[in-house]
């Protein structure tokens, strides 16, 4: 490293020295994916581990990049967990791929802050292709437009602070709420805690949300959501928004979007569609019932970070009526005026946040390199893969499936002849899950699902193959059996 012309003192970079460092985290690049299996797919280090190692204050002078790569290697990986290994089973994936992670490289060597058409105009009018690309690729309605959101959470958002805009025609950005109305929002009791959150932030308070009972496969239940309507009519409350889920967090249990869309119709009542995780699945044409009334929906969400093997963060956030989603959010000061403002997208004001990323490139290519049907392919794996679990879960004795597989997501629990008492299985379960996390060959998580401790496996990480489906059935079979697990239970 170099001095920099003009500052004395303070070490620059070199474009010759980038060019060697670049090469070399490439190849540090290429090594890990290629043998990220070689890792504990769950960090083995304890709290405070990390954080001890690294010095409490800053360094006065630049050091050598080498020393920092070298400081990445020894203390941040070891302190990693690894979602692109193969037998990563646990929440729900955050898968990349090559193309991806090269899109990645390209915009942040660009460095483009795109939040309008001006500041990047081939970063909009991609994302607006992309957009309407994936609305294609999943079979949505002609009559929704896409924006590119950071998360599914923030998309919520937007769909609730646009209900409740659209409803007061815009009057609670302008004056504030008025204590005379109030609103309520319906959700399943599956549904994920960023509705939750989504309904504090807007203002209306958690007190508005209603978590409506599930049937036995854990889906929203229709006639409960027109109950509860009823009851807040009765009661003086205007029902604002409903949140049906298509792929709950616990079970991917599919909400019947029909039935509840046709309420909401009835009753004014803007309808949302979480498919954060399964919206990846309707690229499959035999996966489409599960939007079926999709015509019903205001707002649709699907998170391509997940399941679509692009990078996070990259949410697909649809709506139908663009317009009060753009008049919810705008605000033109003099600065970000431009003449071309009336002919093109400016995204900036479809969000929460005015700086954006170019994260239209990473889709660009992974759709480009994989194809719709390579894409449709690996989806349609991942989904064997799930059922050849499930089929061994449920030709095992000592194991029970606790809610159906639509989907990668498997709920099950270990369940020995004679051990009955639900304390003691929860126990038993949760000293299972704790062995096989701590053994660094897989990754599960939990749920509970009807009050018990289910084990939760996802079968959707980009390169797992069956035979890694495998391995992580025996040895969950193999560490139940064994006398520390039971001994747990005992206890």
């Amino acid at each position: 490293m170099h001095e920099e012309p003009g500052h004395p003192g303070v070490p620059m970079m070199t474009n010759q020295e980038f060019r060697t460092y670049a090469h070399e985290l490439v190849d540090w690049m290429a090594d890990y994916l290629q043998e990220v299996e070689h890792f504990p797919v769950r960090s083995t280090v304890g709290p405070g581990d990390i954080i001890g190692r690294i010095p409490l204050h800053p360094p006065p002078a630049g050091e050598p990049f080498g020393t920092i790569f070298a400081d990445f290697r020894n203390t941040i990986v070891p302190g990693m967990t690894h979602w692109q290994h193969p037998s990563f089973f646990a929440y729900f994936p955050a898968n990349n791929s090559p193309p991806s992670i090269l899109a990645e490289m390209l915009t942040a060597t660009m460095g483009a802050q795109c939040m309008s058409w001006v500041t990047s105009p081939a970063a909009t009018e991609l994302e607006e292709r992309m957009m309407q690309w994936l609305g294609e690729m999943t079979g949505l309605p002609p009559s929704f437009t896409g924006v590119i959101q950071d998360t599914a959470s923030t998309a919520t958002l937007c769909a609730i602070l646009t209900a409740r805009e659209r409803r007061t025609e815009f009057r609670v950005n302008a004056e504030g709420f008025s204590r005379e109305r109030r609103f309520t929002v319906y959700a399943s009791t599956e549904t994920h805690s960023s509705i939750e959150r989504a309904v504090k932030i807007a203002g209306l308070g958690a007190a508005a949300l209603r978590k409506l009972p599930v049937d036995a496969g854990f889906a929203m239940v229709p006639e409960e959501l027109e109950r509860a309507i009823a009851r807040d009519l009765s009661l003086g409350f205007e029902p604002l928004c409903a949140v049906a889920t298509i792929g709950t967090t616990g079970s991917t249990a599919i909400d019947p979007l029909k039935r509840l869309g046709e309420i909401c119709s009835r009753h004014g009542i803007w309808l949302h569609v979480d498919a954060a995780y399964a919206g990846t699945a309707l690229l499959l044409p035999e996966k489409r019932w599960m939007i079926e009334g999709i015509e019903f929906a205001d707002s649709f969400v699907f998170n391509p970070h997940k399941w679509m093997f692009t990078n996070f963060d990259c949410s697909a956030y649809f709506v139908r009526d663009a317009a009060s989603l753009v008049r919810t959010f705008e605000i033109l000061p003099e600065y970000l005026k431009t003449p071309e403002q009336d002919r093109v997208h400016n995204y900036r004001d479809w969000g929460i946040p005015l700086g954006r990323r170019f994260r239209a490139l990473k889709l660009w290519f992974v759709i480009r390199s994989f194809g719709v049907e390579g894409l449709r392919e690996r989806i349609r794996s991942h989904l064997a893969f799930a059922q050849s679990f499930s089929r061994n879960v449920g030709e095992a004795s000592d194991f029970e499936l606790l809610a159906p597989v639509p989907l990668t997501a498997v709920c099950f629990r270990y369940h020995p002849a004679g051990t009955d008492d639900p304390a003691t299985l929860d126990t038993m379960n949760s000293a299972l899950l704790d062995a096989l996390n701590k053994s660094g060959r897989l990754f599960i998580t939990h749920t509970r699902l009807n009050g018990r401790f289910a084990l939760r496996l996802v079968a959707s990480q980009t390169n797992v193959t069956q035979q890694h489906v495998d391995a992580a059935w025996d040895l969950i079979r193999a560490t139940a059996r064994s006398k520390e697990v039971l001994h747990e239970g005992a206890r």
